[in-house]
């Protein structure tokens, strides 16, 4: 396992981790704040695995919910590292409260439910419940909103507190999903659009105070547990879709402006695409889609690669699909200069691409809207070309491209792009559990541990969009 080197260029780390399976999970209850379920065996395997994750790693505090099977999660990662002096319990992060539901098996709240089920399916912030009051009324109750504003004011309490600093939440899926998205703004109703695993870790990096940049470097890593991509849930109900990033090239290593101009990948690049087949290789292939430029192409060849080697493509009924349209952004003039050179002969418009990258038109080039148009069409072709059959594969494609569409899958904007990280090899796993007519579901985003022995961290360089 690669020891951990923390970077402290962005002013407070975040890392957020789902606690380990427990009792009702594996029974298949609804939890809540009930208190009653606790960590299974398997569960305090996955957090004592997490700590190993973890080592190297200095928190500067360790914040965990107080229902139990948080707190041991917490406390066996935590013994692993000998820093069991940094954990403090916060009200602020207990699971959401089903209060009707807590203890309810989840066909039995199906069932008994319906209507209110539905809702929480298909709009989660219209979740309503009706509370007996003591005077025998009833009170309007809406959960997932509740735990929006509860997430909300526990970042701004402690984000202030910990500028420079690397800090550990160790709480629950829903809480969890409802902190990653008050940070990034992901509106309430997609609360269903992001997944954390038992024993997942997600990772965000605030550029300053609560309101100020933040960026998901990474959502729900779970190959620290054995398990390279999370489980696809429900198991056999529509698509899964991996889109990856092409390897590095000699310009992202140098910081140079890419764009349409066709760079090949570096001998870093390639091995970074071998290293992502590797990650892959016991998920199964169905399609293959990729922009037609050599380093997203070769990308994509190498990773398909082996799935090739015995059989044709026509013979393996696996084709490597080109749309034109997941090409990356153009930069016009900008394309083959340095950002010293832009800030030179473009004064100011560097600094407003870095901070309203929604307002920049590239000279001779492309805009972001040019960018989400096209896009987002062929994300739209490319649904309708694999349907709903229960079927995995990849989307080999560019930073911006990729940002772009991600943004758009959970609500964000043009304004938004840098919120998402994009590192070369990473690889992004979205779900249609309900069909290509469904919300999509993005269960992880940027894993890049198999490009680093394990590091957690996006080792990648910045290198220029």
């Amino acid at each position: 396992m690669r020891q951990l080197v923390e970077d402290k260029t962005l002013s407070t780390r975040v890392i957020i981790l789902r606690h380990g399976q427990s009792s009702y999970n594996s029974q298949g209850r609804i939890q809540g704040r009930s208190d009653l379920s606790v960590l299974t065996d398997r569960g305090i395997e996955d957090a004592r695995l997490t700590g190993v994750a973890f080592q190297g790693l200095n928190f500067d505090k360790v914040y965990c919910s107080p229902l139990q099977r948080a707190h041991q999660t917490a406390a066996t990662v935590l013994a692993g590292l000998q820093q069991q002096d940094r954990l403090q319990t916060d009200d602020r992060l207990l699971e959401i409260d089903l209060p009707l539901w807590e203890t309810l098996f989840n066909q039995e709240v199906r069932e008994k439910y319906a209507q209110q089920y539905q809702a929480w399916k298909e709009c989660p912030h219209e979740l309503k419940m009706l509370l007996p009051q003591a005077d025998g009324s009833q009170q309007e109750f809406f959960p997932v909103l509740s735990l929006y504003a509860q997430a909300t004011t526990f970042w701004q309490g402690i984000i202030p507190q910990h500028q420079g600093q690397t800090i550990l939440i160790v709480a629950h899926n829903g809480i969890n999903r409802a902190l990653i998205s008050t940070a990034l703004r992901i509106p309430a109703h997609l609360y269903h659009s992001i997944q954390q695993s038992n024993c997942g870790i997600t990772i965000l990096n605030f550029s300053g105070g609560w309101g100020e940049k933040v960026q998901l470097e990474s959502l729900n890593q779970t190959s620290h547990l054995g398990q390279s991509l999370p489980t696809f849930r429900p198991p056999n109900c529509g698509p899964r879709f991996l889109l990856v990033r092409h390897g590095e090239t000699d310009w992202n290593r140098a910081g140079k402006f890419q764009g349409q101009i066709d760079v090949p990948l570096n001998d870093n690049g390639r091995s970074q695409a071998i290293l992502a087949a590797e990650f892959l290789k016991t998920t199964q292939i169905d399609f293959a889609f990729t922009s037609p430029m050599l380093r997203p192409k070769e990308t994509a060849q190498i990773i398909l690669k082996n799935r090739w080697r015995s059989l044709s493509e026509r013979e393996s009924g696996l084709t490597l699909n080109e749309d034109a349209d997941l090409r990356e952004i153009g930069h016009g003039l900008w394309e083959g200069k340095f950002e010293a050179e832009i800030k030179a002969e473009y004064p100011g418009e560097l600094e407003r691409w870095q901070r309203h990258p929604e307002s920049v038109q590239m000279p001779e080039g492309e805009n972001l809207q040019n960018v989400w148009t096209r896009a987002t069409a062929a994300w739209q072709r490319i649904l309708t070309q694999v349907g709903d059959r229960p079927q995995t594969g990849i989307i080999v494609a560019h930073d911006a491209t990729n940002k772009v569409l991600l943004c758009h899958l959970l609500g964000l904007g043009l304004a938004d792009i840098w919120k998402i990280k994009q590192g070369n090899g990473a690889v992004t796993v979205i779900d249609y559990p309900d069909g290509i007519e469904g919300q999509p579901v993005i269960q992880a985003l940027n894993l890049t541990s198999h490009l680093s022995g394990g590091d957690i961290f996006d080792r990648t360089v910045a290198g220029a969009l």
